[in-house]
């Protein structure tokens, strides 16, 4: 069974930066998109950005455009979310998750039918 372990959150004040990574262990995918989601509580998670492992496509939602930056080393098979000028919005418990199947495009905004997801790691900006 496929395994990701995520890491790298923090406290950090608004205008900062942390970076995310999620180490997939026994794939057993030959192509699939991994990414992120994010969740605060009382709300759905909802997707922030996603990669195809396959073609290095990527998409991230509006509300991080711009800030945030996917990227995935396939010697590691790892994924990173660089994510910059973070804002008090971006607090939540942010959740790696992969699929063989979605693809990498605005449909991963929804929180559906997801195959494999990594123990959340909380991100916190203070004002």
């Amino acid at each position: 069974e496929m395994q990701l372990q995520a890491s790298g959150g923090g406290l950090v004040q608004a205008g900062g930066s942390l970076r995310l990574s999620c180490e997939a262990s026994s794939v057993t995918f030959d192509d699939y998109t991994i990414g992120w989601f994010r969740q605060v509580p009382g709300r759905e998670r909802e997707g922030v950005s996603c990669i195809r492992r396959s073609d290095g496509s990527t998409y991230d939602v509006n509300s991080v455009r711009g800030r945030f930056t996917i990227s995935y080393d396939n010697t590691k098979n790892t994924v990173y979310l660089q994510m910059n000028n973070l804002k008090p919005e971006d607090t939540a418990t942010y959740y790696c998750g992969v699929d063989d199947i979605r693809p990498c495009d605005r449909s991963w905004y929804w929180d559906y039918g997801m195959d494999y997801w990594g123990k959340g790691t909380q991100v916190t900006v203070s004002s």
